[in-house]
């Protein structure tokens, strides 16, 4: 295995790409067979190729998620054409339309030692300045490929470093406590802008995104744009903490973001286009082999900061040490929800509703779970007139109020139609319903969740002058509580 550089050849024109192509038959003098590089390669799908020296050229792989971290991870290495060994040192951009098109770069190079070469196993311990470990490529058994192509990589022994944790799948989102006050002056608290859009964890590893929502459930197939973050990033493994939102005018849209939440596949691909997403990272809980949870917020927020998370459809918002008043005159001056506090020293709780983390907003936004529906008069015959609105109280689901504001007209026909769907003959509150808010509703299945904004609670326990503000797919009636 190694030697032949006539594929190398027949897939490049030298007068159309910057990289190195050897006339006809030359090779470089053999070297001590010792060397490699691995390049990042920017292509169609970002991956990895490792390139290790052998009679006179580098034998070469390409591998998708990059060379595993730990032992029992086995990852894709696809064995591609050998390369001239002048290629060891390139970079550049290979232009489109070309065999490769894409930006390459040098990821690591150094030393390395054989302990087995053979044609279906490549033994090898890497000596790079960021890769060091003993990895086995081998061709994998029964693919079926007659090419040669098909083999798979692993790192054997050690991890990459001794106290190298693994990249969790997600982690439960911490979760802010409501005030209507800011924290007493003289706390120790960094202030950033609230943000209404929905919470997702982002997992990357590999150049990949994989988006978990805060209850559990994955998302990335709903937004695809996000993909990109993975190539931003490239081999950095990481997990981030942020809000997905859809801007209009420059600002925040729920009813935006709403057109986006429920899709997938073609769909999703084609309301991006119209409704495109941001992802607004806020925190990092897991980096490069190692746990950030118990890192004081100040010590995560450098971390971030310094991972540039930066592009079209991702970025960091800035955070303001100190700086209360000023953040909530500016988040009233946008028209944003508000802002959060969060204590410098405080350590990611997982899943906690904290007190360390603040919000502090004009209106109160609650879930609530839809039980009914009174149809509307006028301009609104036809379709909801209010919802009837409930939480679950432990007894079953306790009324809370209603709303009739708020709902956009496409999606009062379309949220009129899935209601009907839904009717049943009785009521599903467990507590009274008011008689002229009973008057004429139509009762459903209570399997919706939605989402209102409102001034404050009544002392009967009703929502005061509530406002629609969309369905909330993400969340189950189970997850409903009570805030404030």
């Amino acid at each position: 295995m190694g030697g032949d550089l006539s594929e190398y050849r027949r897939k490049r024109d030298p007068g159309r790409t910057p990289e190195p192509v050897p006339a006809d038959g030359a090779l470089l003098p053999r070297g001590g067979d010792d060397t490699f590089v691995i390049q990042e390669h920017h292509a169609s799908r970002l991956h990895w190729d490792v390139r290790l020296e052998r009679g006179g050229v580098l034998v070469s792989w390409a591998v998708p998620k990059g060379l595993p971290a730990e032992p029992g991870t086995i990852r894709l290495a696809v064995r591609t054409e050998d390369h001239p060994l002048e290629y060891a040192s390139f970079e550049g951009v290979i232009p489109k339309g070309e065999y490769g098109a894409g930006s390459m770069s040098i990821w690591d190079r150094g030393r390395y030692e054989t302990v087995k070469w053979s044609d279906r196993e490549v033994d090898v311990v890497l000596h790079g300045s960021r890769v060091r470990g003993e990895f086995v490529f081998f061709r994998r058994a029964g693919s079926g490929s007659g090419d040669g192509k098909d083999w798979m990589v692993r790192r054997r022994h050690e991890a990459a470093r001794p106290d190298w944790v693994a990249l969790p799948e997600s982690v439960a989102p911490m979760l802010a406590t409501a005030s209507s006050v800011l924290p007493e002056p003289g706390g120790e608290f960094a202030f950033e802008f609230k943000w209404d859009g929905v919470r997702a964890v982002a997992r990357v590893e590999g150049g990949r995104v994989r988006l978990v929502s805060r209850s559990g459930n994955d998302v990335t197939a709903t937004y695809p744009e996000l993909q990109g973050l993975g190539g931003a990033l490239g081999s950095t493994q990481v997990l981030l903490d942020g809000e997905v939102v859809a801007l209009s005018g420059g600002r925040p849209s729920f009813g935006a973001l709403q057109q986006r939440m429920h899709a997938g596949g073609a769909q999703a691909r084609r309301l991006a286009a119209r409704y495109p997403v941001t992802y607004l990272v806020f925190d990092v809980l897991h980096l490069d082999g190692a746990s950030t949870l118990d890192l004081p917020y100040v010590r995560r927020r450098e971390l971030l900061e310094g991972l540039g998370v930066a592009g079209a459809h991702w970025a960091t918002p800035r955070a303001y040490p100190g700086a209360g008043p000023e953040v909530v005159a500016a988040s009233r001056e946008q028209g944003l929800e508000g802002v959060v506090a969060k204590r410098l020293d405080s350590r990611y709780v997982p899943g906690v509703r904290s007190p360390h983390w603040v919000k502090v907003t004009e209106v109160v936004a609650q879930e609530v779970v839809v039980g009914g529906w009174r149809p509307g008069v006028g301009r609104r015959a036809g379709v909801v007139g209010s919802l009837l609105l409930g939480i679950p109280d432990g007894e079953g689901l306790g009324f809370v109020g209603s709303v009739g504001t708020g709902f956009g007209e496409e999606e009062l026909r379309g949220l009129t139609d899935r209601l009907r769907s839904l009717e049943v003959g009785r009521s599903p509150f467990s507590s009274v319903v008011p008689r002229e808010r009973a008057r004429g509703a139509r009762w459903v299945r209570p399997v919706l969740v939605g989402e209102v904004v409102f001034r404050e609670w009544t002392a009967d326990g009703r929502l005061r002058f509530p406002t629609w503000r969309g369905l909330r797919p993400d969340k189950s009636p189970g997850e409903v509580r009570r805030l404030g």
